[in-house]
């Protein structure tokens, strides 16, 4: 009884003891901004800079389109700033600061797009590359991913140009043209090029943040997700042999019968939840904002660690994403194929992720690392200066907003960075909820007007803020 006694006064006090640590933000003048800037990210969704595989190389009249567009767009940054293309497509702008003393912060956005399913044309409200504006929305692929952010970036910087802003540290805004097939010929080689340069910048931030609406369980307030780190990204083919046969006659062990044997016991023998970071600095943000009860779960991962863990999806993931065999109703097949991906967990490799594979499928099945393939890169700080002012100039205009460091679980472009940058964030204050998160990559890609709006007013200000 004594024992029972100590542990629920030990849950208690840590439950007592969590204190908010939102920052408090400043008055802060928000800077008028146009209807006009509408009218700019319609016309950047119009051009289709899509990237569709690894193999197929870009569509270089409508990547040209788009640069000769942003050049008559945003005529003070290609006039001011110097503008250098990366392996023709991508681009890295210089806008040079006062005070060489002072550390870089690199700026990062994609051009490209993923593609459109034919057949779920009919049900967009409007065709994915007009770029239509209706009273509430801009709609098209991109507006999300990654256009809004890219323009709304561009947008805040030239407004500071019309005012005759002058940083005092160097800016890099880079944009890679591949981010949707591994980016390894766009931002992969401008970090090789600002590496090469001797750069070490301050921080780099990056898309795969949000602002989540309705989407954590217990608090009401929006959540704005400051990411530290990202899951890496493989995908493996699992291949299946046999002589084949006539269907009259099946074997014991069928082609196709293997290959779905492996594919489920994969699946129902998944890579281990782990507590890794930055997930104890998440609970720790996030519990104070939450009820009694959840906090209790949260301020005593020891106890709750299981159901805190699986909540969060703290484990390397395991989805198949194609199949293919067969080629006749009565033939059995000689080979049959399938490919699983993964989303690395921060500590595991890709390595270790094979010879998980390895472990659980039978040695009938050959396993392959099959297109673009990424370890999971270093998490950052959130006790670092350039996370305190993407805080506190997120809390200054929205204060309304609860602010949590996380880990997201898709890749993107900032992974090349972290040999050029002390720290890298991915962040933008895009608002999510339960639909629109199935829009990225999806059907009815749509971004808000006000939204929108939200997004070049944060660049603006931070920009000002690290200066």
């Amino acid at each position: 009884m004594l024992l029972l006694l100590a542990a629920v006064a030990f849950i208690l006090f840590n439950t007592f003891r969590m204190s908010s640590k939102q920052v408090e933000g400043e008055p802060v003048e928000k800077v008028a901004i146009s209807d006009q800037v509408f009218e700019n990210l319609s016309k950047a969704i119009q051009f289709k800079t899509i990237s569709f595989n690894e193999d197929t190389p870009p569509d270089s009249t409508e990547f040209f389109g788009f640069h000769r567009f942003l050049e008559q767009t945003f005529p003070l940054i290609h006039s001011k700033l110097k503008l250098e293309k990366i392996n023709t497509y991508s681009l890295l702008y210089t806008w040079e600061g006062s005070d060489p003393s002072m550390k870089p912060i690199i700026l990062m956005s994609h051009q490209d797009v993923v593609p459109v399913d034919e057949p779920t044309i009919n049900q967009w409200e409007a065709p994915p590359f007009e770029g239509r504006i209706t009273d509430t929305h801009i709609i098209g692929r991109g507006t999300m991913d990654d256009k809004g952010t890219l323009i709304g970036l561009l947008e805040s910087v030239e407004k500071l140009l019309s005012e005759g802003f002058q940083p005092s540290r160097t800016i890099y805004i880079a944009s890679g043209h591949d981010e949707e097939v591994g980016g390894p010929r766009g931002a992969g080689k401008i970090a090789e090029l600002l590496k090469e340069r001797g750069i070490k910048a301050a921080m780099t931030m990056d898309e795969g943040g949000f602002i989540a609406e309705g989407l954590v369980p217990g608090i009401e307030s929006p959540v704005a997700m400051i990411n530290l780190g990202e899951k890496g990204f493989a995908s493996f083919r699992l291949i299946v042999k046999t002589n084949g046969g006539h269907s009259s006659a099946p074997p014991k062990e069928n082609t196709i019968g293997i290959l779905a044997k492996a594919i489920v016991d994969l699946e129902n023998n998944q890579l281990p939840y782990k507590m890794i970071d930055p997930i104890p600095q998440q609970l720790e943000y996030l519990g104070p904002e939450m009820p009694f009860f959840t906090r209790m779960v949260f301020a005593n991962p020891w106890l709750f660690k299981k159901q805190i863990l699986e909540g969060f999806n703290v484990h390397t993931t395991t989805a198949p994403t194609i199949i293919d065999g067969g080629v006749k109703n009565n033939v059995i097949p000689t080979v049959a194929e399938a490919t699983i991906n993964f989303r690395i967990l921060p500590g595991e490799t890709i390595e270790s992720t094979q010879a998980h594979i390895e472990s659980i499928v039978s040695d009938k099945v050959q396993v392959e690392p099959v297109g673009f393939l990424t370890n999971p890169p270093p998490v950052s700080s959130a006790d670092a200066e350039p996370y305190k002012v993407l805080e506190k100039t997120m809390r200054s205009l929205h204060p309304e907003t609860v602010v949590v460091p996380g880990l997201v679980g898709g890749a993107t472009d900032s992974r090349y960075f972290y040999p050029v940058s002390e720290q890298v964030y991915r962040f933008h204050p895009m608002r999510l909820d339960s639909t629109s998160m199935q829009r990225f990559h999806g059907i009815d890609e749509k971004l808000g007007k006000e939204n929108y709006k939200e997004i070049i007013q944060f660049c603006y200000q931070m920009i000002k803020n690290f200066n």
